[in-house]
């Protein structure tokens, strides 16, 4: 415990009373006194206030074009075609197709700004620099991140900037908030339409204070964000993507641009791209699918996936899992054999030494509701 990192909003997130957990070597929020459930209904029905700080927050410097080409060059990813002021989600990739991290990159103008998950910081970096020599890859260590996600959302934060009521879904723009200067995008993890705001960590206790002021918005922790991105249908790295997994795999087949692919102007070119490739003109031989086990226990990562009750050799296993607060009901995903990913079809997973019957169901569980 003694060599987590302690988020800017430490001290803050004790005096909400919020329960500290070790999460990607940081000492994190997982519930506050409202509990999991309540923080989950309360960010789908109002707005919600996460301290995401953890994550990686990385500029890429140089001439853009010619740094959008280079990172393009790490991922299947049209970078190159990205607007001034708008986000994109990315992967990056290694030479047999398996995912290294999955991200977000803006382009702001005079340099690209790439945010990563927290476990793989450390080695994003190294590799943004062992692969891109001719990009000054910087890491920003001075700003936090906070994230306001919700139907609620844009109320609030534009109760403290009128502009970003004009934003979209993935928009970024400058924006004064308290008197600091951050950094807005219109986007985020739990299938609502929100923000995540870059702020110097000098002010970052002031925004917090000043947007959890607003009572349509409750400090939210790790327990709803997990529970909010899976009934959303999003990847959690590490877990339902990772170095054996590829995108076509986990049904990202969406984040690769027709420019990037066969055909494409500017197709291949990344690593693992003769596999990739390949599999979004054939077909992977397994696919990530929703799971919505019978009763109401949740089924967890790790459980295995049968074919039926009686079959020994498991096809597959869960990589997620919890009760999804909003759909009232357990909700799961995981990945199986191509011929058992069509909707609606039954298989077995074995919980406690018992078999349970799971079906097979469509991503997301919730409808994302996000400003196009």
């Amino acid at each position: 415990m003694d060599d987590l990192h302690s988020l800017p909003l430490h001290d803050l997130h004790v005096e909400l009373g919020a329960k500290m957990v070790p999460f990607a070597g940081y000492d994190m929020p997982v519930q506050y006194p409202a509990g999991v459930m309540k923080e989950h209904l309360h960010t789908r029905s109002a707005a919600g206030l996460f301290d995401v700080s953890h994550m990686g927050q990385v500029l890429l410097r140089g001439e853009v074009a010619q740094v959008a080409r280079a990172f393009e060059g790490l991922m299947p990813v049209d970078v190159a075609g990205l607007a001034e002021g708008r986000q994109r989600y990315g992967l990056l990739t290694n030479e047999t197709g398996g995912i290294l991290d999955d991200l977000m990159v803006a382009n702001r103008g005079d340099h690209l700004l790439v945010v990563v998950n927290a476990a793989c910081k450390v080695d994003d970096i190294a590799h943004m620099r062992a692969m891109m020599p001719e990009v000054e890859v910087v890491e920003v260590t001075d700003r936090a991140l906070l994230a306001l996600q919700g139907p609620k959302a844009e109320a609030a934060l534009s109760a403290l900037a009128p502009e970003v009521a004009g934003m979209r879904f993935m928009d970024v723009r400058d924006v004064t908030l308290v008197g600091a200067e951050a950094w807005v995008s219109r986007s985020g993890y739990t299938g609502e339409d929100g923000f995540e705001i870059s702020v110097p960590v000098a002010q970052a206790e002031k925004l917090a204070r000043a947007l959890l002021g607003n009572p349509d918005v409750l400090p939210i922790g790790l327990g709803a964000r997990n529970s909010l991105r899976l009934e959303a249908g999003l990847c959690l790295y590490g877990a339902d993507i990772d170095t054996t997994t590829t995108p076509v795999e986990a049904g990202l087949n969406w984040a690769i641009q027709k420019v990037r692919r066969t055909g494409g102007a500017r197709a291949g070119g990344f690593p693992g791209a003769d596999t990739i490739l390949t599999q979004l003109a054939n077909g992977a031989p397994r696919k990530r699918v929703g799971l919505r086990p019978a009763g109401r226990a949740p089924m967890r990562e790790g459980v295995m996936l049968y074919p039926s009750d009686g079959a020994t050799d498991p096809v597959g296993s869960i990589t997620s899992g919890a009760f999804g607060p909003t759909v009232q009901a357990p909700v799961s995903m995981g990945y199986v054999p191509i011929d058992l990913s069509t909707p609606g079809t039954i298989i077995s997973a074995e919980l406690r030494g018992k078999r349970a019957a799971v079906e097979v169901t469509t991503l997301p569980f919730t409808p994302a509701n996000f400003k196009r």
